[in-house]
């Protein structure tokens, strides 16, 4: 056996592994596994909604919209597959158009207040992200059940739950970027003879749409796979998002177009992430500069 050349492989592989600049091997083979291991079983599930037979654990072919379209318990034929996407998309527009505007002015209130207060008011913002949201939607139960009496179970109590957990997202994204820009192109504006509704409207507002447009977007697909506040408030099948419908489907013996809803709830999510991503992209290339183009305009007209 030949050993002339084992020192000279030994010392090649200590150099190899004390090489800071090296590839990463080690860790793009755990990174390629991990994305293998989570992507996989979502693929297959994606997969079998196009099956043509009824079996969800194999894939039967030719591929076919069966359980898209075309059959009686197909997604968009089935009552309450539909009445499930209705709800899910009223459930989601309804808590963007509320929870953002409200996060919106938190954010710039949080933003001004100087004091105690203020820093038990940070606090209480960020708790929601700490508190399980199986505890807060037993709580909402509990409130609107026992307290709240005249709020009955079903869209509108599902929206306020939704509001009270989403509407940090604006408040934590919108305020980052009020850090960020700072008070200086407000001051400027005021100095230039504009008022400080007008400075807001005019100066601030312009430069915060891209947090806001993100904010919403966040809220809007966080909304979409929501169960556990949904599912608490719901007041039977019609009030049934499709989060919920995929869970109670999926623990009977469900025919393929649970896997449809499913991959209409991903798609979703990932055309609006998709879509904010593109035009967050597009607004701070637009609004780069605006603030400084509008106090400039606003000194032209004082």
């Amino acid at each position: 056996m030949d050993t002339s050349n084992a020192p000279l492989a030994q010392k090649r592989r200590r150099g190899y592994f004390r090489n800071p600049w090296r590839r990463p091997r080690i860790l793009q083979a755990i990174t390629v596994s991990y994305l293998a291991w989570s992507i996989l079983p979502v693929t297959i599930a994606i997969l079998i909604s196009f099956t043509s037979g009824r079996s969800r654990a194999i894939f039967q072919g030719p591929p076919s919209l069966r359980w898209w379209i075309h059959d009686d318990l197909s997604v968009l034929k089935n009552p309450e597959y539909r009445v499930a996407i209705k709800q899910t998309l009223v459930l989601g527009l309804s808590t963007v158009l509320i929870a953002v505007p409200i996060g919106v002015l938190f954010a710039l209130a949080m933003n001004r207040w100087r004091g105690r207060g203020a820093q038990t008011a940070n606090f209480f913002v960020l708790l929601t992200f700490v508190v399980p949201e199986l505890i807060l939607g037993t709580s909402l139960l509990i409130f609107f059940t026992k307290l709240a009496t005249f709020i009955q179970l079903g869209t509108m109590a599902q929206i306020l739950g939704l509001v009270t957990f989403q509407i940090n997202y604006p408040v934590i994204i919108v305020r980052s970027r009020l850090l960020s820009i700072g008070r200086h192109y407000e001051e400027a504006a005021m100095d230039l003879g504009a008022s400080p509704l007008q400075s807001l409207r005019k100066v601030l507002l312009p430069m915060l749409y891209p947090a806001i447009f993100v904010s919403a977007v966040l809220v809007f697909a966080d909304v979409i796979d929501d169960f556990v506040i949904v599912r608490y408030l719901s007041l039977g099948a019609p009030t049934e998002p499709m989060s919920v419908k995929v869970y109670t489907a999926a623990r009977g013996s469900p025919v393929p177009a649970i896997n449809a809803m499913a991959t209409i709830m991903l798609m979703t999510t990932l055309l609006v992430v998709t879509l904010g991503s593109l035009a967050f992209r597009h607004f701070a290339k637009q609004q780069q500069g605006e603030g400084a183009s509008v106090t400039a305009e606003l000194a032209s007209q004082m």
